[in-house]
């Protein structure tokens, strides 16, 4: 819970509060000091008569009531503090600033859960433990520094680590970057950066808060309530940028399948920060670089990718920003005609307006500001980067005066890089002082722009069931028995049919003991009929004359695969392309003598490019869908993109158009492209049939043939726990 007294209090106690400003409780007293905390403000130190000006008193039975009490003392001591001053000092707000609980032993976890327990007994905010406290324009009740400028409208930065948060605190400062509040929620017991987004969600104003969330992530307990709030946030209109540590390790796992080789805690996260519409960002310098640039004003949508002009006086670096844009998907188009001539009469001799506009180093204020003004009138231009440092040739103070009034002038977003924050240190810091920030290093800045532009609008939370028979997926999950039997010899119908058979058991092969349970082919199919998902005519027998009798019905060319082993192709347990009865005959004998052979399944052999979709149930996110590329693609390059099921039209466009192969679906060296919105369907149809049957802990379809209008599954495998 989140209170008036921990927001706002009247009254402040610093438990361990002390003279030593090196040591963390006297450098809660002097920032609280510093920052300049209206309230009434009281120290207990046993040993010390006054703390900082202030008198203090020497045991906490002394005190007067207090509305927020800031613990900085052993953690043994600190549940009896707690209850002391809850009972008897109507304290209903802590902020523990003091580690040793449950981070560290059994011991710790045990005082941890005291504390918490108390505090919801008599409707404590509790901030920590283990955390550096909480920075407000109310108070500033840390102990570690830089302290940032604050204002309504800077940041609002909630971390789930103490010292990460100083390290970026440290990144934004540098850059001008400015906050609302900066929360760290420790060890967050109750207070998590789930319960912060939902606190700020719900007590919402968008004329009073912040508009920009910077989240350091180091576990997520509950993703649903962080996907709900976030979600609320950016359409009330928020930007919610993050990074979430610590996925690799949890990804390391025994893989059973591509999708299980490929999702993990990490594909979860970039799933849901996807639905939500989160920015995602992988290092400090990153997320204060995004910080900046949703503290700018807007960029316009364009149709193709934004339009830059550079406007430089060093050559090397607007030719890197150049590069950095256009992998980006953005645009820096050259400027011709007569305007592009008439700008360069009026720069000096050997200038270049091509677009960067190379002002060169003897380039003066005056023509930087003429740059920018043509920049400003040009049609085909929506924001401006200009790159100026110091040469040495010219005065800084007059270039970033001129800068500083462009940036209020001109309608069209204008970005700082300003490089020589060591030669031109005085500079930087005059102009960061006027509100503005600055991007000292232009290709982060590039890629934090390609990360903000790729990110979606969060996506709509219905179910699509237009085309898939929810009740027959019922049925048919129901249906299956949970312990493990063999596969049956043959289903005895073409399984191209809408016929229903009872081969409905968990197959499960002996060299998995019986641990797993991925379901034979003929539920497989009976799913994917089911969920709408169109699949290529197949049969399953152990018996040679029924394979055969099949192929011939369906014509050759057949494809011929083992049933039994899961990675078939590892054992030789693909033969394509048959085109004779002789030929299938002696790959039937084959494979049936290959370890764990139960039967053989025959195909009618089809091409098309080869499309991959797999799903995977994460704990606590729910399954996570992948779709990509089939073959090399997947196997190899790990090209897939990811959403949390349920997925809608438009979050499955966005994975699609994400992959790095897109080029490839959209047709290349003239070849067709496939249909996209059918694979779109399909993409949603399959998470549709997980959200009702979450019993599937993990499939993939590999591949999904596309051959013109046609999009069809050729090979599946699922795995059910009940």
């Amino acid at each position: 819970m989140i209170n008036k007294q921990l927001l706002q209090p009247e009254s402040i106690v610093v438990i361990g509060g002390s003279n030593n400003v090196h040591k963390p409780g006297g450098a809660v007293v002097r920032n609280l000091l510093s920052g300049g905390y209206e309230g009434t403000l009281r120290v207990v130190n046993p040993k010390e008569d006054e703390v900082q000006g202030i008198k203090a008193f020497h045991d906490a039975q002394e005190l007067p009531p207090t509305d927020l009490a800031i613990l900085v003392v052993a953690a043994k001591y600190c549940p009896d503090y707690v209850e002391l001053l809850a009972k008897e000092k109507q304290v209903r707000a802590f902020i523990i600033i003091s580690a040793g609980f449950s981070e560290e032993t059994h011991e710790g976890a045990l005082l941890e859960q005291r504390i918490l327990d108390i505090c919801d007994q008599y409707g404590c905010a509790l901030i920590g433990p283990n955390c550096i406290g909480l920075l407000t324009r109310w108070h500033h009740s840390v102990f570690t520094r830089p302290i940032p400028n604050l204002n309504p409208k800077g940041v609002d930065f909630i971390s789930g680590s103490g010292a990460t948060a100083v390290f970026i605190l440290e990144s934004a400062v540098s850059k001008g970057l400015q906050f609302n509040s900066v929360w760290s929620i420790g060890n967050g017991k109750q207070n998590g950066i789930e319960t912060v987004l939902e606190y700020m969600d719900e007590h919402f104003d968008a004329e009073r808060d912040s508009l920009v969330k910077l989240l350091y992530i180091e576990n997520i307990a509950d993703p649903d309530k962080l996907l709900f709030h976030a979600t609320s946030l950016i359409k009330k209109g928020c930007r919610i940028a993050a990074i979430k540590a610590g996925s690799s390790q949890a990804g390391s796992r025994a893989a059973s399948s591509h999708t299980g080789a490929i999702a993990s805690s990490d594909s979860a996260v970039e799933a849901l920060f996807r639905k939500a519409g989160i920015v995602r960002c992988f290092s400090r310098e990153e997320l204060t670089t995004v910080g900046c640039i949703l503290c700018l004003p807007p960029l316009p949508q364009r149709e193709g990718g934004l339009n830059f002009a550079i406007v430089t006086h060093a050559g090397g670096p607007g030719v890197m920003l150049t590069d950095a844009l256009s992998k980006g998907g953005m645009n820096v188009p050259p400027l011709t005609g007569p305007v592009a001539e008439e700008l360069k009469g009026k720069l000096l001799p050997g200038s270049s307006v091509a677009n960067p506009i190379d002002i060169l180093a003897t380039g003066t204020a005056e023509h930087l500001g003429i740059a920018i003004d043509y920049c400003e009138r040009m049609d085909n231009i929506d924001a401006i980067m200009v790159i100026f440092g110091t040469p040495g040739l010219v005065k800084i103070f007059e270039v970033y005066d001129v800068l500083h009034k462009k940036i209020q002038e001109c309608k069209k977003p204008i970005f700082p890089i300003l490089p020589s924050v060591s030669t031109a240190g005085p500079e930087v810091q005059e102009f960061l002082k006027r509100g503005h920030v600055n991007f000292c290093d232009e290709v982060t800045l590039a890629t934090a722009l390609t990360q903000i532009m790729k990110t979606p609008a969060p996506a709509e939370q219905n179910v699509v069931v237009n085309g898939v028979d929810v009740p027959q997926i019922r049925r048919i999950i129901d249906s299956i028995q949970t312990h493990p039997q063999p596969l049956p010899e043959g289903r005895g119908e073409d399984s191209s049919s809408t016929e229903k058979t009872d081969d409905k058991t968990i197959y499960s092969p002996p060299s998995q003991g019986g641990a797993k349970g991925w379901v034979s082919p003929s539920i497989v199919h009976d799913l994917l009929a089911a969920a709408g998902i169109p699949t290529v005519p197949e049969f399953v027998s152990a018996d040679k004359d029924e394979i055969v009798a099949f192929a011939e019905r369906v014509g050759y060319p057949v494809v011929v695969k083992v049933v039994g082993p899961v990675h078939k192709s590892d054992v030789g347990g693909v033969t394509l392309n048959i085109h004779s009865q002789q030929v299938l005959s002696a790959e039937f004998d084959r494979m049936m003598q290959i370890p764990d052979a139960t039967a053989v399944m025959v195909q009618k052999m089809i091409r098309g490019t080869e499309l991959f979709i797999g799903a995977k149930y994460e704990p606590r996110f729910g399954h996570v869908v992948l779709c990509g590329l089939g073959g090399i693609f997947v196997e190899v390059l790990k090209d897939v993109s990811s959403g949390l099921a349920p997925l809608s039209y438009e979050e499955a466009y966005s994975m699609i158009r994400s992959l790095r192969g897109y080029k490839i679906l959209k047709g290349t060296r003239g070849q067709r492209g496939i249909n996209e919105r059918k694979y779109a369907e399909i993409i949603v149809r399959l998470s549709t049939l997980l959200r009702f049957a979450t019993e599937i802990k993990e499939m993939d379809i590999n591949p999904l043939l596309a051959d013109g209008d046609d999009i069809i599954a050729v090979d599946a495998r699922i795995l059910v726990e009940k």
